[in-house]
């Protein structure tokens, strides 16, 4: 496993190593040893899996302290293109974003540290997504803001397309209503 890049702050691109031969391949997805010593430390503590077809976005989506989530986040099958958004108010990267392209073919992992928003736009017919989170689903504590907030302008590739979005997901407020109120104040720890 290699860091393939680091961006904002904590949050890596991982590219695991693959071993290929005429039957398919194999990979370590997951060690902790490993991802301890590429400076990830979380204890992750639930798994979760979804479904989506192509065109459906999810996001931008967290959960509130103390439930906030780190997550590793990989593709099983399709492609999608991930979104992730500091919201650790008052640090370096604070309201920065970063667009990385996940699939089965390239296999590559996403790491997002706690204080992050997430969110992803199925680019293939489906996708299928693995997530580990360091911290349990608290229903009371998810939270999140517009996929299309226009302060953000958010680099999503559907174009004049509508993407298929829930109607919990059209519901949220905007970036800006976020920033009136943080909830994560930096620390470099999270």
């Amino acid at each position: 496993m290699e860091i393939a890049e680091e961006f904002l702050s904590g949050a890596k691109l991982l590219k695991p190593q693959i071993f290929e031969d005429g039957r398919g391949c194999f990979f370590e997805s997951y060690n902790k040893k490993t991802f301890a010593a590429l400076g990830i430390n979380a204890d992750f503590v639930q798994d979760n899996e979804s479904f989506s077809a192509r065109g459906v976005l999810r996001g931008m989506h967290f959960q509130k302290p103390p439930h906030a989530q780190a997550k590793l986040i990989r593709v099983l099958e399709g492609e999608v293109e991930d979104i992730i958004l500091d919201l650790r108010f008052g640090g370096a990267t604070f309201g920065q974003y970063k667009k990385v392209i996940l699939s089965a073919e390239n296999k590559n992992i996403l790491f997002v540290p706690r204080g992050f928003a997430h969110g992803f736009h199925v680019l293939s017919a489906s996708a299928r997504l693995a997530y580990k989170c360091d911290n349990f689903y608290e229903p009371s504590s998810e939270c999140g803001f517009r996929f299309d907030d226009k302060a953000l302008n958010l680099p999503w590739s559907f174009g004049e397309a509508c993407p298929i979005v829930s109607g919990k997901d059209l519901k949220w407020g905007s970036f800006s209503e976020y920033i009136k109120n943080p909830l994560f104040k930096y620390d470099q720890t999270i």
